[in-house]
């Protein structure tokens, strides 16, 4: 998956310090980073290349040895020989765990930007420098970064699983059913919550999976098996999916791929795993 990048660790801990010219820096607009070409590979600018458009730097993490930042671009300019690409486009001409990094980086970039000003007094917040966290030095309003847990579901009849696809959604491929946590609620009364509200079915024997950081959305992602219980006939959600049907393992036409959770427990589960 994503974040399975190893023998190369990711050390979260915050330690902020000034970048060097070599450093990586991750810029955005919107959903886009910038990046440029080197032999069918994406490659980020270094704190070098950027000094002179940046309006500010900041620390985020290190993976190994190496120390990545944030950097916002004055209005208007970037360096000449770079192009702003959808983040969630061309992952595989990323080396994996740079992509990892864009993705970790884009998540804490939504927070820093949603959080400039206090949701208590509107005052304006101070980056804390032990650890990562927005003080208001107003009111002492403490801000930590935003995770938002969210379940997948793979829900299997014998050799059967349950796929759909999800309507109005850049995303056309093949999905399992998915989403968030609400307040109160466990992982497991929201993969009930969630089976029943987009497909009208009941569930049994749920088993934790594994988990996923997914920085696109902000998200971690909870992932569950659990098997039909009761009647299978399908009564779908038609504003949150396109599709939804069962699938016998001979059915599933889902390549291997080294990214998502989603496709992880679709593997395990033609490999009989599940």
């Amino acid at each position: 998956m994503l974040q399975e990048i190893e023998p190369k660790q990711y050390h979260v801990e915050y330690t902020p310090h000034a970048p060097l010219a070599q450093s990586v820096c991750f810029a955005f607009q919107g959903r886009k980073l910038l990046e440029r070409e080197e032999a069918g590979r994406l490659i980020p600018p270094t704190y070098q290349e950027l000094e002179p458009y940046v309006e500010t730097v900041r620390y985020l993490f290190r993976i190994d040895r190496e120390a990545y930042y944030l950097a916002e671009l004055r209005e208007g300019e970037a360096p000449e020989g770079f192009l702003w690409r959808d983040i969630r486009q061309e992952r595989e001409r990323r080396e994996k765990a740079l992509h990892f990094a864009v993705t970790t980086a884009y998540h804490l970039s939504l927070w820093y930007r949603d959080n400039r000003f206090c949701g208590r007094c509107g005052g304006e917040t101070r980056e804390d420098q032990r650890e990562r966290m927005l003080r208001c030095p107003r009111c002492g309003n403490l801000v930590y970064p935003k995770i938002a847990p969210a379940v997948i579901v793979a829900l299997t009849d014998g050799d059967r699983l349950l796929m759909t696809r999800y309507q109005g959604r850049e995303y056309k491929g093949y999905a399992l059913i998915a989403g968030f946590c609400e307040v109160g609620e466990t992982a497991e009364d929201t993969v009930r919550r969630e089976v029943r509200e987009e497909v009208g079915l009941e569930v049994e024997e749920i088993r934790y999976y594994a988990s996923q950081p997914w920085g696109t959305d902000s998200n971690l992602l909870l992932g569950y098996f659990a098997r039909l219980k009761g009647d299978g006939t399908i009564h779908m959600d038609r504003q949150e999916l396109s599709q939804a049907a069962w699938y016998r393992r001979e059915e599933i036409p889902v390549k291997p791929e080294d990214f998502s959770l989603t496709n992880d427990m679709i593997q395990a589960f033609l490999r009989g795993e599940r």
